[in-house]
């Protein structure tokens, strides 16, 4: 009768190890392959989206190296010579740059604080409209503005304003016998500038908060009229803390935008009188990169202001983190 062999025995052979599975990457980790597989239709919409951002936006973003060379046509991008950080010591050291830069934060901050809640107030007045006739006809009047071509828009002002042949000042000039140089006066510059940017852009913007408007549940306003709240209060208990999250996410890019004044609104308004508050980053960049071929230049202060509009949104959306609503 055979032995059986000791377990030290060479005879017997080591059994072989299961193989260790492959982990699966953090996106099946995180959301599962059921999920992920159910979206797929999603991600081949957002594909073409995801091309048009790479080809358009993030590759032209190479061309920021011009910022930090003495760029010239004739060598190109890559064979022009390093300059270093002399274009941002020019911004820096240039007492008239920093009027240019405080310029765009005057006109971008004070077209946040009093034009941001326009569309606000024109969703919340507009939601309450009962006769959908009269609500289609003001939405018709105050989106119609929002498609009209800078161009346009700066003819209708002037054509409004101008001092010797301004229909405003025509009846003032019937009425007090004088006239008022709106466009050719800082103070009036400045509200003319904020109130066409408000008349224009304002119907656009309500469009937003009337569709966040739509996602409140009608119940919380049934329990107020029970419970004998008016208008005013469920505004105040309802209406905006339902809306607060888009309030916040919009305000948010809009901070974004805080040194990104529009080039088309001050380039049409502005004149040689209100240049000391009308000249702005963007206008800058056209008259030095476009019209002087200083590119270096250009760059560099484009590179600027896309910097602190990285920071701004940054530091806005820690704030709203901190109550809750932040956009990441």
């Amino acid at each position: 009768m055979n032995k059986p062999l000791p377990p030290t025995s060479p005879a017997i052979t080591a059994q072989p190890k299961a193989s260790a599975k492959a982990k699966p990457n953090w996106l099946v980790r995180k959301y599962g392959k059921r999920v992920l597989k159910q979206n797929i239709p999603l991600y081949l919409m957002f594909l073409p989206i995801m091309i048009f951002f790479l080809v358009f936006k993030y590759y032209p973003m190479t061309g920021l190296v011009i910022a930090f060379k003495k760029y010239s046509f004739i060598k190109g991008i890559w064979g022009s010579p390093w300059s270093g950080l002399s274009s941002f010591k020019l911004i820096f050291s240039n007492d008239q740059m920093i009027d240019i830069i405080w310029n765009t934060l005057l006109l971008s901050g004070l077209s946040i604080v009093i034009g941001f809640p326009v569309p606000i107030i024109l969703a919340l007045l507009l939601n309450e409209v009962r006769k959908m006739a009269f609500k289609r006809m003001v939405q018709t009047f105050v989106y119609l503005p929002h498609f009209l071509n800078w161009v346009i828009v700066g003819g209708i002002v002037i054509t409004l304003f101008s001092q010797n042949t301004g229909t405003i000042n025509h009846v003032i000039e019937r009425l007090f016998g004088t006239t008022i140089p709106f466009l050719y006066k800082e103070s009036t510059w400045i509200g003319i500038y904020i109130g066409s940017g408000i008349w224009k852009d304002a119907g656009w913007g309500a469009i937003i908060y009337l569709a966040a408007l739509t996602s409140i549940d009608q119940s919380l306003y049934e329990a107020a009229n029970i419970d004998g709240a008016n208008k005013w209060q469920q505004m105040l208990r309802i209406t905006l803390p339902g809306i607060l999250p888009t309030i916040i996410i919009m305000l948010i890019l809009k901070i974004g935008h805080l040194m990104e004044v529009g080039f088309d609104q001050v380039y049409v308004l502005q004149n040689d009188a209100v240049s000391q508050v009308s000249e702005v980053i963007s206008t800058f960049m056209y008259k030095i990169g476009v019209q002087q071929a200083n590119f270096s230049l250009a760059t560099a202060m484009g590179l600027f202001e896309s910097l602190v509009g990285l920071v701004l949104v940054v530091l806005a959306n820690r704030i709203a983190r901190y109550f809750g609503q932040g956009l990441w």
